[in-house]
C-alpha cells in the first residue's frame, strides 16, 4: 500500500514537472508507464519509438524514475533502448544517485553493470557511497565499495562518508568503511572528524538508536579523543553543548581531557554553564574535577557564561564548587555586572546571597546599578541598591546612574533613581547632564519626568551642544515640543556655529524643524540675507541649513526652509549652492524644488567655476541633468565653461555617463568645443574608452581629426590607451570622412607609435589595417632614445604581440634612426627586453654586425647593461669569430665590457667562441684588466701580475717566441704603463697569455725537451697568470 501510494505521488509530481516543461503536451505515456510498474507497456512504447531521454523542468529521465521506483528490469529495458546511464539532472544527480537514495541493491547492480559511474558527483560534490552512508544502504555500499579506488573522497564540505555515517548514527555503516580503509582521522573544512559529528546528532528519541548511536562513538573514542576541530572544539566540547550527558559521560570514561580549551579558551564547563540542555553535563563535569573558576581568553569563567544566559541553579553549582564570585573579565566585569546587563534577577539573588559586591567597577568603571539602568532593568535596580552605596557615584567618564537610566530610557528606572536621590543637573566629564541623553536618545518620557524635577532646560556640554540640540537630531518631536514649552532656546549655538535648526535639517527631521519655526520664525533664527545665524553671536557656522538638507536629500526639510527664507542660493566658503549639493547626490525631488523656489543653474563655485549642470553631468545623474536644462533660458547655457574650459558634455563623456551625453546633445551642446588645452569631448571618449559615449559624439559630426595644444587627436589618445573599439569606431569615422592624412603629433609620432609603445596589439592590428599606417614612418622617438619606427617602440616596452605584427606587416628589423644608428635590436638588448630580442634574433633575422654610432652592436649594449639572458640569445646567433672580437669607438671588444659586468656565463661563451683575451682598450686594458674596479687598481694589478713571471726559473721574457700580434699588445700596454703620468715608473713587457698546455710543446720552442721539464713548467707561477 504504501509503495503504490509513493508511485502515485511521484508520478503526480512527475506528470506536474513535465506538464510545465510542455505545457502544450501531456505527459509522456513512457512515463505513465514506468510509475505504473509496467514493462510491457513501458516495451510497447520504446517499440514505438518513444524518446526515452525525454527531460522534465528538472532535467531528469524516465531513468531517473526507474531508479528511485528501484526496478531493475525497466531500468535494463530503458538502457538496452538508448537511454543515457550517466543523465545528471539539475541537481547533477545521475539514476545511481536515485538507486542509491532508493536502497535498491538490484537497481544499483543493474546500473553498474551498463557502466554507471560509481564516482559521479552531485552538485554538493557527494557520490553514491555518500549517499549510501547517509541512508543506511548498507547492502548498496557492500556492492560500491569494491569498485572505488578510493572510500575518504570528500564532498564539498570536505566530509567523507564516515563523517555521514557517524553522524546518521549507522553502526553497521561505520563498520563497513572503516574494514575498507576509511581514514577514521579525516577532517572536514571546519576541521571536524568523525568523531565530532558522531557527538553533533544529539538525544536520540528511540533507546535502539541511541544504543547504535553510542556503538558509534565507542568504535571511534579509540582515535583522538581530544582532537579539536578547526575553532579546537573538541568532542566533550560539543557534547556538553548539547547536552549529552550519556556521550559526555562515555567520553569522560574514555579519558576525555575535561579541562580541555577550545581557540577562544573555553572549556566544555563554559558550554554546559550557558547551555539550555547542560545542566546534567555541567554536573558530571563538576564531579569529574573540572576547574569552575578556568578562564577564557576575554577573562570569562564558566560563573560568567551562566551570568549571561540566566542559568541561576548551575550558578549554585558552580559556586558550591569553589567558584570565585567577585572574579573579573578583561574588562573588569564580575558575573553581577553580567546577571544585571541581562536582567537576571534570580541570578542576582544567587550571587548577592553568596557576597557578591555591588559597589565592584566594571567596564569604564560602572556598577552594576550602571548596567542594570541603562538595560532598564527596574526590579534588577532595586536589588542592587543598597544603603552603603552612593546613587551619585560616577563612573570613569563621569556618568551616574541616573546618566544610565536616561540613555536607557525605563521610565521605571529614572523615577526610581530620582526617588533614592539622584542628582539630576550632575554633569559628566563632557559637560552632558541627563538630559542630554534623554533627548539623544529621544526618550520622551524621561525627559517629561527631568524637565518636570527641574533639570536644566539650556545646559550646554563641552560642545557647546544644549539639549534642544539633540533633541533636534533625534526623531522624537514630542521632546522638542516640550522643550520648547520649558522655555529651551532655539538660538543657541553650538562651538562650530550650528543651531537646533542645523541639527535638524542635516538629519531630515521635518516635524521637529517645524515645531521650532512655529516658536520662533526662521527669519528670526537666521539672519535676513540668509547667509549667517544671529548677528549677537561670534560663531558663524560655515554650511547653512539648506546646505545640510539639500546634500542630504531631506526634501520636506528643503521645502520648510525654503519657505522661511529669502536666499536659496547661499553659498558655502568654496563657493557651493545648495542646488549643486542636491545635484551631487542625484536628490531630483530637492532639484525640483529648489528651481521652483528660484535657484539658479549659473551660479559657479569659487575653486573650480563649475556649475549645477556641470556636477550633475559629472556624476551622471541625469534626472537632474534634465531638469537643470529644461530651466535654462539661454541656447548657449548648456555649453557653459569651468576654470579649464571644460563644459558639461566634455565631463559626462570622461565619466562616461551616456545618458546625460544624450541630454546635453538633445539640447544642442557644442561637441567641438574646446578646453584650454585643446581638448574636446571627443579626445575625453577616447581617453576613458566609453564607446556608447563615442557613438554619441560621432553621430552628433565630432571631428576624429581634431588636434589638441601637444598635436593629439583622438585617434592618438585611444590607441595610447589601448581602447580597441573606441579606435575601430574613429577609425571608421575618418575613413568615411576619406581622411588619408597621417596624423604626427607636435613630436612627431603617430597613433601606431603610441599603440606600440604601450603594447596594445588589439590596436597595433587594427592601425596597420589602414593604408596610411602601413608606412613605419616617423619622427625620432626621444623618450625612446630615437627610435625612428612603431617597431623601436614596441621593443623598446618588450612588446611581443606587437613586433610580431609589425614584422609581419613588412616592418624593417634592421631599419636604423639618422641620429644615433640604433636598431629594433639594439634597443631591445639595451634595455633588456629578452622577449623582444628573441623574435628579432630568430624570426625577424636581425643583422647582429649592425653598429651604432660608437660603433657599438646590440652584443655590446646587452653586455653593458648587464642583461645576460638577452646577451646570451645573440651569441647564440654567433659563429664568425671576428664579429666576436669586433671593437666600438674604445676598443672594447664583447669581451671586455662582459667582464667588466661580471657577466660570467656570458665571458664563458665568449671565450669558447674565440674572443681574444688580449684585446687592448684604448686605455690599454685587456679583459682581464677591465674588471678593475677603476684605473688605480688597474695599474695595481698590472704590476702585481708582470712581478710573478721573473718568479719561474725556467721562463723568461726574452725567450718567448714573438708573434705580431703578441708584439703589438706588449708595445701598446708598455707604451701605456710608460706614459701613466700619475706613477712615476716604467713596467716590464707583460708576458702573453697562453691558451692551452700544448702551445708550448711546440718543434721551435728550445725549452720543450722534455716531459719533466714541461711538468715543471706547468708548475710555475706563469700557470696562475
Amino acid at each position: 500500500v504504501n509503495r503504490f501510494c509513493l508511485v502515485s505521488h511521484l508520478a503526480k509530481s512527475f506528470r506536474g514537472k513535465l506538464s510545465s516543461t510542455f505545457p502544450s503536451l501531456s505527459p509522456p505515456s513512457l512515463l505513465k508507464a514506468i510509475f505504473s510498474v509496467d514493462p510491457n507497456e513501458v516495451r510497447s512504447l520504446i517499440f514505438k519509438k518513444e524518446d526515452v531521454n525525454v527531460q522534465d523542468s528538472e532535467k531528469r529521465t524516465p531513468l531517473h524514475a526507474a531508479a528511485y521506483l528501484g526496478d531493475a528490469d525497466i531500468i535494463e529495458l530503458l538502457i538496452l533502448s538508448g537511454a543515457r546511464v550517466n543523465a545528471k539532472d539539475n541537481k547533477w544527480l545521475t539514476p545511481l544517485h536515485r538507486a542509491v537514495a532508493s536502497c535498491s541493491e538490484d537497481a544499483v547492480c543493474m546500473l553498474i553493470k551498463h557502466s554507471a559511474d560509481v564516482n559521479a558527483r552531485d552538485k554538493n560534490w557527494q557520490t553514491p557511497l555518500h549517499v549510501a552512508a547517509n541512508n543506511k544502504a548498507i547492502r548498496v555500499a557492500e556492492a560500491l565499495v569494491p569498485l572505488l579506488s578510493n572510500v575518504n573522497v570528500s564532498d564539498r564540505g570536505g566530509r567523507t562518508a564516515l563523517h555521514h555515517a557517524a553522524f546518521s548514527g549507522h553502526l553497521e555503516m561505520v563498520k563497513l568503511l572503516l574494514s575498507r580503509g576509511a581514514n577514521i582521522d579525516a577532517f572536514d573544512k571546519k576541521d571536524r572528524r568523525a568523531i565530532h559529528w558522531a557527538k553533533q546528532n544529539g538525544m536520540l528519541t528511540k533507546w535502539y538508536e541511541m544504543v547504535c548511536h553510542m556503538e558509534v562513538v565507542r568504535l571511534l573514542v579509540s582515535s583522538g579523543i581530544n582532537q579539536g576541530n578547526i575553532y579546537g572544539n573538541s568532542a566533550l566540547h560539543m557534547a556538553s553543548y548539547n547536552g549529552q550527558d550519556v556521550v559526555v559521560n562515555e567520553l569522560i570514561e574514555a579519558g576525555a581531557s575535561i579541562n580541555q580549551v577550545n581557540e577562544r579558551g573555553l572549556s566544555a564547563l563554559h558550554f554546559s554553564a550557558c547551555s539550555r540542555q547542560g545542566a546534567l553535563c555541567l554536573e558530571l563535569l563538576l564531579g569529574n574535577g573540572a576547574n569552575v573558576n578556568i578562564r577564557s581568553k576575554d577573562g570569562k569563567t564558566p560563573l560568567h557564561m551562566a551570568a549571561v544566559h540566566g542559568r541561576f541553579s548551575r550558578s549554585q553549582a558552580v559556586i558550591q564548587n569553589g567558584a570565585e564570585v567577585d572574579c573579573e573579565d578583561k574588562n573588569g566585569n564580575s558575573p553581577l555586572h553580567i546577571a544585571a546587563r541581562y536582567g537576571h534577577q534570580l541570578l542576582i539573588n544567587t550571587l548577592l546571597t553568596h557576597g557578591a559586591n555591588t559597589a565592584k567597577r566594571g567596564v569604564h568603571g560602572m556598577f552594576p546599578l550602571h548596567l542594570a539602568a541603562l538595560s532598564g532593568f527596574s526590579d534588577c535596580c532595586r536589588k542592587l541598591l543598597s544603603s552603603d552605596f552612593h546613587i551619585d557615584t560616577p563612573d570613569h567618564f563621569g556618568r551616574t546612574c541616573l546618566h544610565a537610566a536616561a540613555a536607557g530610557g525605563n521610565l521605571e528606572c529614572l523615577n526610581l533613581l530620582l526617588n533614592t536621590g539622584a542628582d539630576f543637573n550632575r554633569k559628566d566629564r563632557f559637560g552632558r547632564t541627563p538630559l542630554h541623553y534623554a533627548c539623544c536618545n529621544s526618550k520622551s518620557q524621561c525627559v517629561f519626568a527631568l524637565v518636570g524635577s527641574g533639570a536644566g532646560v539650556n545646559e550646554l556640554d563641552e560642545r557647546g551642544c544644549s539639549p534642544l540640540h539633540y533633541a533636534a537630531a533625534g526623531t522624537e518631536g514630542k521632546c522638542v515640543e516640550y522643550l520648547l514649552r520649558s522655555d529651551a532656546n532655539p538660538g543657541i549655538r553650538d562651538r562650530q556655529g550650528y543651531n537646533p535648526v542645523h541639527y535638524a535639517s542635516a538629519y531630515g527631521h521635518t516635524l521637529c524643524l517645524e515645531l521650532i519655526s512655529r516658536e520662533t520664525p526662521l527669519d528670526v533664527l537666521m539672519e535676513t540675507s540668509g547667509t549667517d545665524i544671529l548677528s549677537d553671536s561670534d560663531n558663524h557656522a560655515l554650511i547653512s541649513p539648506l546646505h545640510l538638507a539639500a546634500y542630504h536629500g531631506h526634501c520636506g526639510v528643503l521645502e520648510v526652509l525654503a519657505a522661511g527664507l529669502l536666499e536659496v542660493d547661499i553659498r558655502t566658503p568654496e563657493g557651493r549652492t545648495p542646488l549643486s549639493l542636491a545635484c551631487s547626490r542625484g536628490h531630483q525631488e530637492c532639484v525640483s524644488l529648489l528651481l521652483h523656489h528660484g535657484a539658479h543653474t549659473h551660479t559657479k563655485d569659487y575653486t573650480l567655476k563649475r556649475t549645477a549642470l556641470h556636477v550633475a553631468a559629472m556624476n551622471g545623474h541625469s534626472d537632474c541633468l534634465r531638469l537643470l536644462i529644461n530651466n535654462t533660458d539661454t541656447h548657449n547655457s548648456v555649453d557653459v565653461q569651468d576654470a579649464n574650459g571644460q563644459t558639461p558634455l566634455m565631463l559626462a563623456v570622461l565619466s562616461g555617463h551616456t545618458e546625460s551625453v544624450y541630454s546635453l546633445l538633445s539640447r544642442g551642446a557644442d561637441v567641438e568645443a574646446k578646453d584650454h588645452w585643446g581638448r574636446t569631448a571627443l579626445h575625453r571618449g577616447a581617453v576613458s574608452g566609453h564607446e556608447e559615449c563615442v557613438e554619441a559624439l560621432l553621430q552628433r559630426g565630432a571631428s576624429v581629426c581634431v588636434c589638441d595644444r601637444a598635436g593629439r587627436s583622438p585617434l592618438h589618445l585611444a590607441a595610447a590607451c589601448g581602447h580597441t573599439g573606441v579606435l575601430g569606431a574613429l577609425l571608421q569615422a575618418a575613413n568615411a570622412l576619406h581622411t588619408h592624412t597621417l596624423l604626427i603629433d607636435n613630436h612627431g609620432y603617430t597613433p601606431l607609435h603610441w599603440a606600440c609603445y604601450n603594447g596594445y596589439d588589439g590596436c597595433v592590428e587594427l592601425l596597420l589595417e589602414q593604408e596610411v599606417f602601413k608606412k613605419t614612418q616617423g619622427n625620432h622617438f626621444s623618450p625612446l632614445h630615437c627610435a625612428v619606427s612603431p617597431l623601436h617602440a614596441a621593443a623598446f616596452s618588450d612588446h611581443v604581440e606587437c613586433v610580431s605584427l609589425l614584422l609581419s606587416h613588412g616592418a624593417q628589423a634592421n631599419t636604423s634612426d639618422t641620429h644615433t644608428r640604433t636598431t629594433p635590436l639594439m634597443m631591445a638588448a639595451h634595455n633588456g627586453q629578452t622577449n623582444a630580442v628573441e623574435v628579432l634574433v630568430s624570426s625577424a633575422k636581425a643583422d647582429l654586425t649592425l653598429q651604432d654610432t660608437n660603433k657599438n652592436t646590440a652584443l655590446h649594449l646587452a653586455c653593458s647593461k648587464g642583461h645576460e639572458t638577452s646577451a646570451l640569445l645573440i651569441l647564440e646567433k654567433i659563429s664568425d669569430r671576428n664579429f666576436i672580437n669586433c671593437t666600438n669607438t674604445s676598443l672594447q671588444t664583447p669581451l671586455h665590457v662582459a667582464a667588466r659586468n661580471g657577466l660570467t656565463v656570458v665571458v664563458q661563451e665568449l671565450l669558447g667562441k674565440g674572443a681574444s683575451v688580449l684585446a687592448v682598450d684604448e686605455n690599454g686594458y685587456t679583459p682581464a684588466l677591465s674588471c678593475a674596479p677603476n684605473r688605480d687598481v688597474a695599474d695595481c694589478l698590472a704590476l702585481i701580475l708582470n712581478s710573478m713571471l721573473p718568479a719561474s726559473p725556467l721562463v723568461s721574457i726574452t725567450t718567448l717566441p714573438a708573434s705580431p700580434r703578441v708584439t703589438m699588445a706588449t708595445l701598446q700596454s708598455v707604451n701605456h704603463y710608460s706614459n701613466h703620468q700619475s706613477k712615476g715608473v716604467a713596467f716590464e713587457s707583460p708576458p702573453p697569455l697562453r691558451t692551452d698546455h700544448t702551445s708550448y710543446c711546440r718543434q721551435d720552442r728550445l725549452l720543450c725537451v722534455s716531459p719533466d721539464d714541461d711538468n715543471e713548467f706547468n708548475d710555475s707561477d706563469s700557470e696562475t697568470y
